[in-house]
């Protein structure tokens, strides 16, 4: 859980100020940032992990072919790996 969404959090559960202000200064979180948590905005590795194209274990895959790749002298040129990339997500 982000830091924003933790002030938010306890401050639901207990006497801390209402106000955005108060919140951000008692938190040192930005009222930007606490004010937009409030409202449903992601914050940015929520946003990046949803994005993400490839599971962690697809990931450790192409990374673990890559690297076989390149000790048996072939390396792979980087314009191929979205072609490897699509065809582990099939």
């Amino acid at each position: 859980m982000d830091p924003a969404s933790k002030v938010l959090a306890e401050a639901s559960a207990s006497e801390t100020p209402r106000t955005w202000a108060a919140l951000s200064e008692w938190s040192d979180v930005p009222l930007h940032t606490l004010y937009y948590r409030a409202r449903g905005r992601r914050s940015r590795e929520e946003k990046a992990q949803r994005q993400q194209y490839l599971t962690v274990e697809e990931e450790q895959a192409l990374v673990t072919f890559l690297l076989l790749m390149s000790s048996l002298g072939q390396p792979v040129q980087i314009k191929y790996l979205p072609l490897l990339a699509f065809s582990l997500a099939r």
